[in-house]
């Protein structure tokens, strides 16, 4: 049975030959069609397992290049030895068997970057979590990416304020900083990082939260958070859950860090939030010794400190010849029992420019953020602080240091002198003060106000019960009652005279407010 296949057109009835028109056709068609040799790299998998698959055949590869396997999943290579190689998948490959073919794509593992990431769930590569349509994606660039050199980079001057009275006041960050946030498991810090990207909504700077190796439960809270309080139209969530792959998870950070960096070339700022960079040294251990690296201390292989260390270096303010953006990147890490001298933490804090470290004691006795004041520090962070919260917050630390130690005296014996009861006393106000529940934020006039009122002695008579009160009321008053104040604050400058005393007057007076109001409560 012969099959009818479709032939020259039929003479037209006015005479004209349609075969010109025809063979036109096809020889526009053939001279489009591209003859030539073709080379592909192909090589073969020798065993897989556990998410790694060693490859041999393919001695051309690059480190970090992507390969293909024969099923159609991903990898790339993150070991190169003589005879083969080691590939960590990106897919949740299963029918992956010894002898498949794998072909080297001749390019390395890049991230989508543009505005049609913004607002949108995504995997590292890309791939949308949201069910809301494919990504626009204006272009990929390299997940590795060099660090800005030396003559590049400008010095950190642009406060990046977190709305938190604790971390503002006494561990201010900058933009362009790369500030650690460290603790036991159960601290807080995801919260604390969660509230310095809701407190970006009235900012311009572009958030990038990236989850690695999280439970689902939780980066589903992290996300509802900033889509119900903050802005996530400004938003990049990047998610690589515990389900995911090692590779997937590997190369979170990178990825997200190369988004990043797309606002921050253009002269845009962007906040890195990395949850958290412990769970990428086990991951990066794991694949490790699965592609039989040899190990170091703690089984980690030697180069866990150029992994981290070459991903945070990527965080900096550009000078103003490249634009003047900047990439601020708040890695979290996670202790055991407290412990800052373990291997991963002690890397990390020599790695960024200060820490914040919580502590499990404290969140135990509910001060909420659990910081503690003594082991956190911010060594760039002071000379972005913006001049009226700097004023401010010039002795707080001090006397609340000295304040910790005399509470400790002072269990073991009475209170020996009306000074030093006085000091005890202003040093519950001060917790009272740092003591912020989640998602209530303050802004920097808010803080001032306050800092301002403590110094004055304002809340010496208040109840320390009444100080939440005092903290959630005041936006409101002063707006109200002290417009030109909280315009000086927006305005970046330090504050003069009348409008200290003013701040101070508009929060004596709402205090007064309600210690009267508690003292004609009934009992």
């Amino acid at each position: 049975m012969t099959q009818n296949r479709p032939g020259p057109p039929s003479p037209a009835s006015n005479g004209v030959d349609p075969w010109g028109a025809w063979l036109d056709e096809r020889r526009k068609r053939v001279s489009q069609v591209q003859l030539g040799p073709a080379v592909a790299q192909i090589g073969r998998v020798e065993s897989f397992a556990d998410g790694v698959a060693l490859v041999s055949g393919l001695p051309q590869t690059r480190l970090n290049e992507l390969l293909r396997f024969e099923n159609g999943s991903l990898g790339f290579a993150t070991t190169l030895d003589v005879d083969r190689i080691g590939v960590v998948l990106l897919d949740d490959a299963e029918n992956i068997e010894a002898g498949d073919k794998v072909a080297g794509l001749g390019e390395t593992a890049s991230a989508p970057v543009g505005p049609g990431l913004l607002g949108r769930v995504i995997d590292p590569l890309g791939r949308p979590l949201d069910d809301a349509g494919p990504v626009d994606a204006e272009s990929f660039h390299p997940v590795e990416r060099d660090a800005p050199g030396i003559f590049d980079r400008d010095l950190v001057t642009e406060p990046l304020e977190t709305g938190l009275l604790v971390v503002d006041s006494m561990f201010s960050i900058g933009r362009g900083q790369r500030e650690l946030i460290l603790g036991d498991r159960a601290t807080g810090k995801t919260s604390v990082a969660i509230d310095a990207i809701l407190n970006q909504k009235q900012s311009d700077v572009i958030c990038i939260y990236v989850a690695i190796g999280q439970r689902a439960s939780a980066v589903e809270r992290a996300i509802e958070a900033v889509r119900t309080r903050g802005a996530p139209e400004r938003t990049i969530f990047v998610v690589a859950a515990a389900s995911s792959a090692p590779g997937l998870q590997w190369i979170a950070p990178f990825a997200s860090f190369t988004m990043a960096e797309y606002f921050r070339d253009r002269g845009g700022h962007a906040l890195v939030v990395v949850d958290d960079l412990t769970k990428h040294a086990a991951t990066h251990r794991e694949l490790a010794l699965l592609t039989r690296e040899p190990p170091g201390r703690e089984a980690y292989p030697g180069d866990v400190f150029y992994l981290h260390a070459r991903l945070l270096e990527r965080a900096a303010k550009l000078s103003q010849s490249k634009g003047g953006g900047s990439l601020t990147a708040l890695p979290i890490a996670e202790t055991e029992a407290g412990n800052l001298s373990a291997y991963i933490p002690t890397n990390l804090i020599s790695i960024t420019d200060g820490q914040i470290v919580f502590d499990s004691r404290l969140f135990a006795a509910n001060q909420r953020p659990a910081v503690d004041v003594g082991l956190s520090v911010s060594r760039v962070g002071g000379k972005a602080q913006p001049p009226a919260l700097k004023q401010a917050s010039a002795r707080l630390r001090l006397q609340y240091s000295q304040f910790l130690e005399l509470e400790l005296f002072s269990r073991f014996g009475g209170v020996s002198t009306t000074h030093v009861h006085g000091q005890i006393t202003r040093g519950q106000k001060i917790r009272a003060l740092l003591t912020q529940p989640t998602f209530a934020l303050l802004r920097q006039v808010d803080q001032v106000a306050l800092l301002l009122a403590l110094e004055a002695g304002v809340l010496d008579g208040l109840a320390t019960e009444a100080i939440g009160l005092l903290r959630e009321r005041l936006p409101d008053r002063l707006d109200r009652d002290a417009p030109m104040a909280v315009a000086a604050c927006q305005s970046r400058a330090a504050l003069d005279e009348t409008s200290r005393g003013n701040l101070i007057d508009v929060t004596r007076a709402l205090a007064a407010e309600i210690g009267e109001a508690g003292s004609e409560a009934p009992a």
